[in-house]
C-alpha cells in the first residue's frame, strides 16, 4: 500500500512501488491535468511539484514520493498569479504542455520571485511547447512576478 498526499488530500493506492507517479495520478487518483508527453522526462508535460520543486512524474517511482507533498495542476488555485497571467497573455494554443509549463513557472517564482529572461529560459528549457508560445510564456512569467510583487498570492 502506497500512501500519498496530492493537492492536500491523502490517498492510499495499491500499486507496484516502481510505477511512475504520473500513472498513479492519472489512472488511480483520476487527476488528468498532468499529461503524458514523452515518457522519458524530456518534454515537461508531466511536471508536478514535489515538496514545492518541479519534477517529472513520468520517471518518478511512486515509492520515492511517499511522505512528500505532491501538487498537480489541479492543486493550483484559479486565482494564482501564474494562472491569471497565463490567461492575460493568451499563452495556450493547443494547451497540451500548459500544465507542465505552469507547474515549472510556479516553482520558478517560488525560488526566484523576480526572474530575468535568462532565468526563465534556463528553467523552462526542458519544457517543450510544440506550438512555440515561448515568448508568451516568458511574458506571462514576468507578469505573474509583477503581480506577486504587488501582493498577489503565491
Amino acid at each position: 500500500m502506497i500512501r500519498l498526499e496530492i493537492n492536500g488530500k491523502r490517498h492510499k493506492v495499491e500499486v507496484d512501488p516502481d510505477v511512475p507517479l504520473l500513472w498513479v495520478i492519472r489512472e488511480h487518483i483520476g487527476l488528468t491535468g498532468t499529461k503524458y508527453g514523452c515518457g522519458i522526462a524530456q518534454c515537461g508535460a508531466c511536471t508536478v511539484l514535489i515538496d514545492g520543486k518541479a519534477q517529472r512524474s513520468c520517471q518518478t517511482p511512486v515509492k520515492n514520493v511517499q511522505g512528500k507533498k505532491i501538487t498537480t495542476i489541479e492543486g493550483i488555485p484559479e486565482r494564482h498569479p501564474v494562472i491569471k497571467a497565463w490567461i492575460a497573455e493568451d499563452v495556450p494554443q493547443c494547451g497540451y504542455c500548459q500544465s507542465g509549463q505552469i507547474m515549472e513557472a510556479v516553482a520558478l517564482l517560488k525560488s526566484n520571485p523576480a526572474p530575468n529572461d535568462a532565468d526563465i529560459d534556463h528553467t523552462l528549457s526542458g519544457n517543450i511547447c510544440r506550438c512555440g508560445t515561448y515568448q508568451r510564456i516568458r511574458r506571462a512569467i514576468h507578469r505573474a512576478s509583477s503581480m506577486m510583487a504587488k501582493g498577489g498570492k503565491r
